[in-house]
Order: C-alpha cells, then structure tokens, then sequence
C-alpha cells in the first residue's frame, strides 16, 4: 500500500471512530470509563519509590516524561526509546486504552514513572500515605487554553471541543475534562507546601531548559555531568522530540496529526494569534479574581 494510500485509510477509520462521552467525579468532569472505573483508581496501591508526574493537559506533561527518563537513563538516548511513552509511563486514570492505566501500573516493576492529570483532590490517597515524589508542571493559563483546544480536536479519545468560542467558554468556567486550570494549579501548588512536590513552570523550562532540568536532577537524587546534561537538554527540546516517534504519539489511531500535531508549536504566547480583543478582557477580568488568593503567578509571555 502507498504510503498515501495508508494516509487515506487512516484518515478514514479516524473519521468512523466515536468520541469519548464525559460524565463527572466529585464534581469534576472526567471520561466515561474513567469515572465507571473510578473505585480501581482511587484505590490504586502507589509505593514509597514510586515518581508521579502530574499537570492539567497540555502544559508541558510528555516533556517532563522525557526529560525524567533521560536522566533516570543517565542520558542514554536508546533507553528512552525503548518503548513508546504511553508504555514507558502508564496514565492512571485512562482504563480504555491499551498500555495505560492503573493495570499497566500494577504490572511494572519498581520504581515506576507513573502520569496523572487528576486535581490534588481526587489523587488516589496511597501517594499522599507513602510520601511518594510528585514533579507538577504548570502552564500558563491562555496557552494551555489554546493548546487542549488543539488537542482535542485530533483526538478521538476525547469529547469534541466545539469551536474556539464554545470551547473558550468551556475553559474559562471549569466544565471542560479535569475541571478547572485554577483549581487544578491551585491545588497542586498548596499541596507542595506539605509533600514531596517539585513545582515547575512550562515557561521557565522553555527559558532556561539546562537549569530546569537541573532541578528534576537534584529532585531525583542524580548527578550527572555536563556532558550528560547537554544531551539531555538537546534531546528533549521540542523540535527533537517532535521528529521521535517514541515521543510524539504519531502511532496512536485515536490521534489525527493531519487535524493537529500532537506536538503542534511548544511556543510561549500563541494565545495572542487566538483570543480577540474582547475574549482576552473577559479572560483577564475572570482570571484576576480567580487567582486573588493565591501566590501563584505565571507569565503569559516571554
């Protein structure tokens, strides 16, 4: 078969493929299979070695996944691309797809790198018992925005976004997949002040990516030379990891790059080619009394 004859194919079984429906846990939206399996993940058995990397969608998560098993692999490129990462790194809280999930979590041997997008919440309550290392990447609010939109627009596995307008309102009143952004980086950002939390901010790492990862090293107990730390730097630059196919979910046929790259931009501040005028004065007014009680603050742009 040509390989634009496959394209077709692809395209077309893409086309037939069903969305996720959505229902709700404690009040925050979720998938349908993810809230009637609720119980297996809230039960779920974490273990005092265990590393969670955790964020709201879109903000910088396979990044980070990246970039911790890189330095977990002590640099060695061909380690980290041992598997894809959706397998490397199981997703707790998906059920219905292959090689995720909380199954996939209790068939890896120790220590495992484990994903979540879940707010601080409704984490499973055994990661808080066993003081396990959570790292929490954090991105600013309109480019998070801007980026899920994308993403759910070229994935099945996950409900229709609607258009821009539609979902802009959906963003902004928390009723979109995991809730709400200020709830969800709120939370996280308190729960740091009592637990083993590594707070990062996609901004800085985009900024200053060497001494980000340095942070993730020491968080991790590694010490690496200079050497290995450029490797991993240049490896997990977006550009990079957006040509690796362990990286960049091209093998996945929920997902339609053709609609929107996985990895579209990695940039800071696309939200200005999105928002209007208005949208951004209606954002900013909201976002002002949503984040008047706390301390986090994030840079909108470089």
């Amino acid at each position: 078969m040509s390989k634009e004859k496959e394209k077709e194919t692809m395209e077309a079984k893409w086309n037939q493929m069903p969305r996720e429906e959505v229902s709700e846990v404690r009040g925050v939206v979720m998938l349908k299979s993810t809230c009637d399996t609720w119980n297996k993940i809230w039960d779920f058995q974490a273990k005092p070695d265990d590393l969670l990397i955790s964020s709201y969608p879109k903000a910088g998560t396979t990044w980070l996944q990246e970039i911790v098993d890189m330095i977990r692999n002590n640099g060695d490129v061909e380690k980290t691309r041992r598997a894809p990462i959706n397998v490397r790194n199981p997703f707790l809280e998906r059920i219905n797809l292959p090689y995720v999930g909380v199954t996939r979590a209790n068939d890896m041997p120790s220590p495992r790198v484990l994903k979540t997008h879940l707010p601080v919440q409704l984490l499973p309550p055994s990661f808080w018992e066993e003081n396990s290392k959570i790292i929490y990447v954090a991105r600013n609010a309109k480019d998070n925005l801007v980026s899920f939109f994308h993403f759910q627009r070229m994935n099945k596995a996950l409900p229709d976004p609607g258009t821009w307008e539609e979902y802009f309102e959906t963003f902004l009143t928390g009723k979109g997949l995991w809730g709400s952004w200020f709830s969800h980086v709120k939370g996280w950002w308190e729960a740091k002040d009592v637990y083993p939390i590594l707070y990062l901010f996609y901004e800085d790492i985009k900024k200053n990516p060497k001494h980000e990862i340095e942070k993730v090293m020491q968080f991790l107990g590694k010490n690496l030379d200079e050497n290995i730390l450029a490797k991993i730097v240049h490896y997990t630059s977006f550009n990079v990891m957006k040509k690796n196919p362990m990286a960049n979910y091209t093998f996945v046929p929920e997902m339609n790059h053709n609609v929107s790259p996985f990895m579209r931009k990695g940039t800071v501040g696309d939200w200005k080619n999105y928002f209007t005028v208005a949208q951004n004065e209606r954002f900013n007014e909201i976002y002002k009394a949503k984040m008047a009680d706390t301390t986090l603050s994030f840079s909108m742009d470089y």
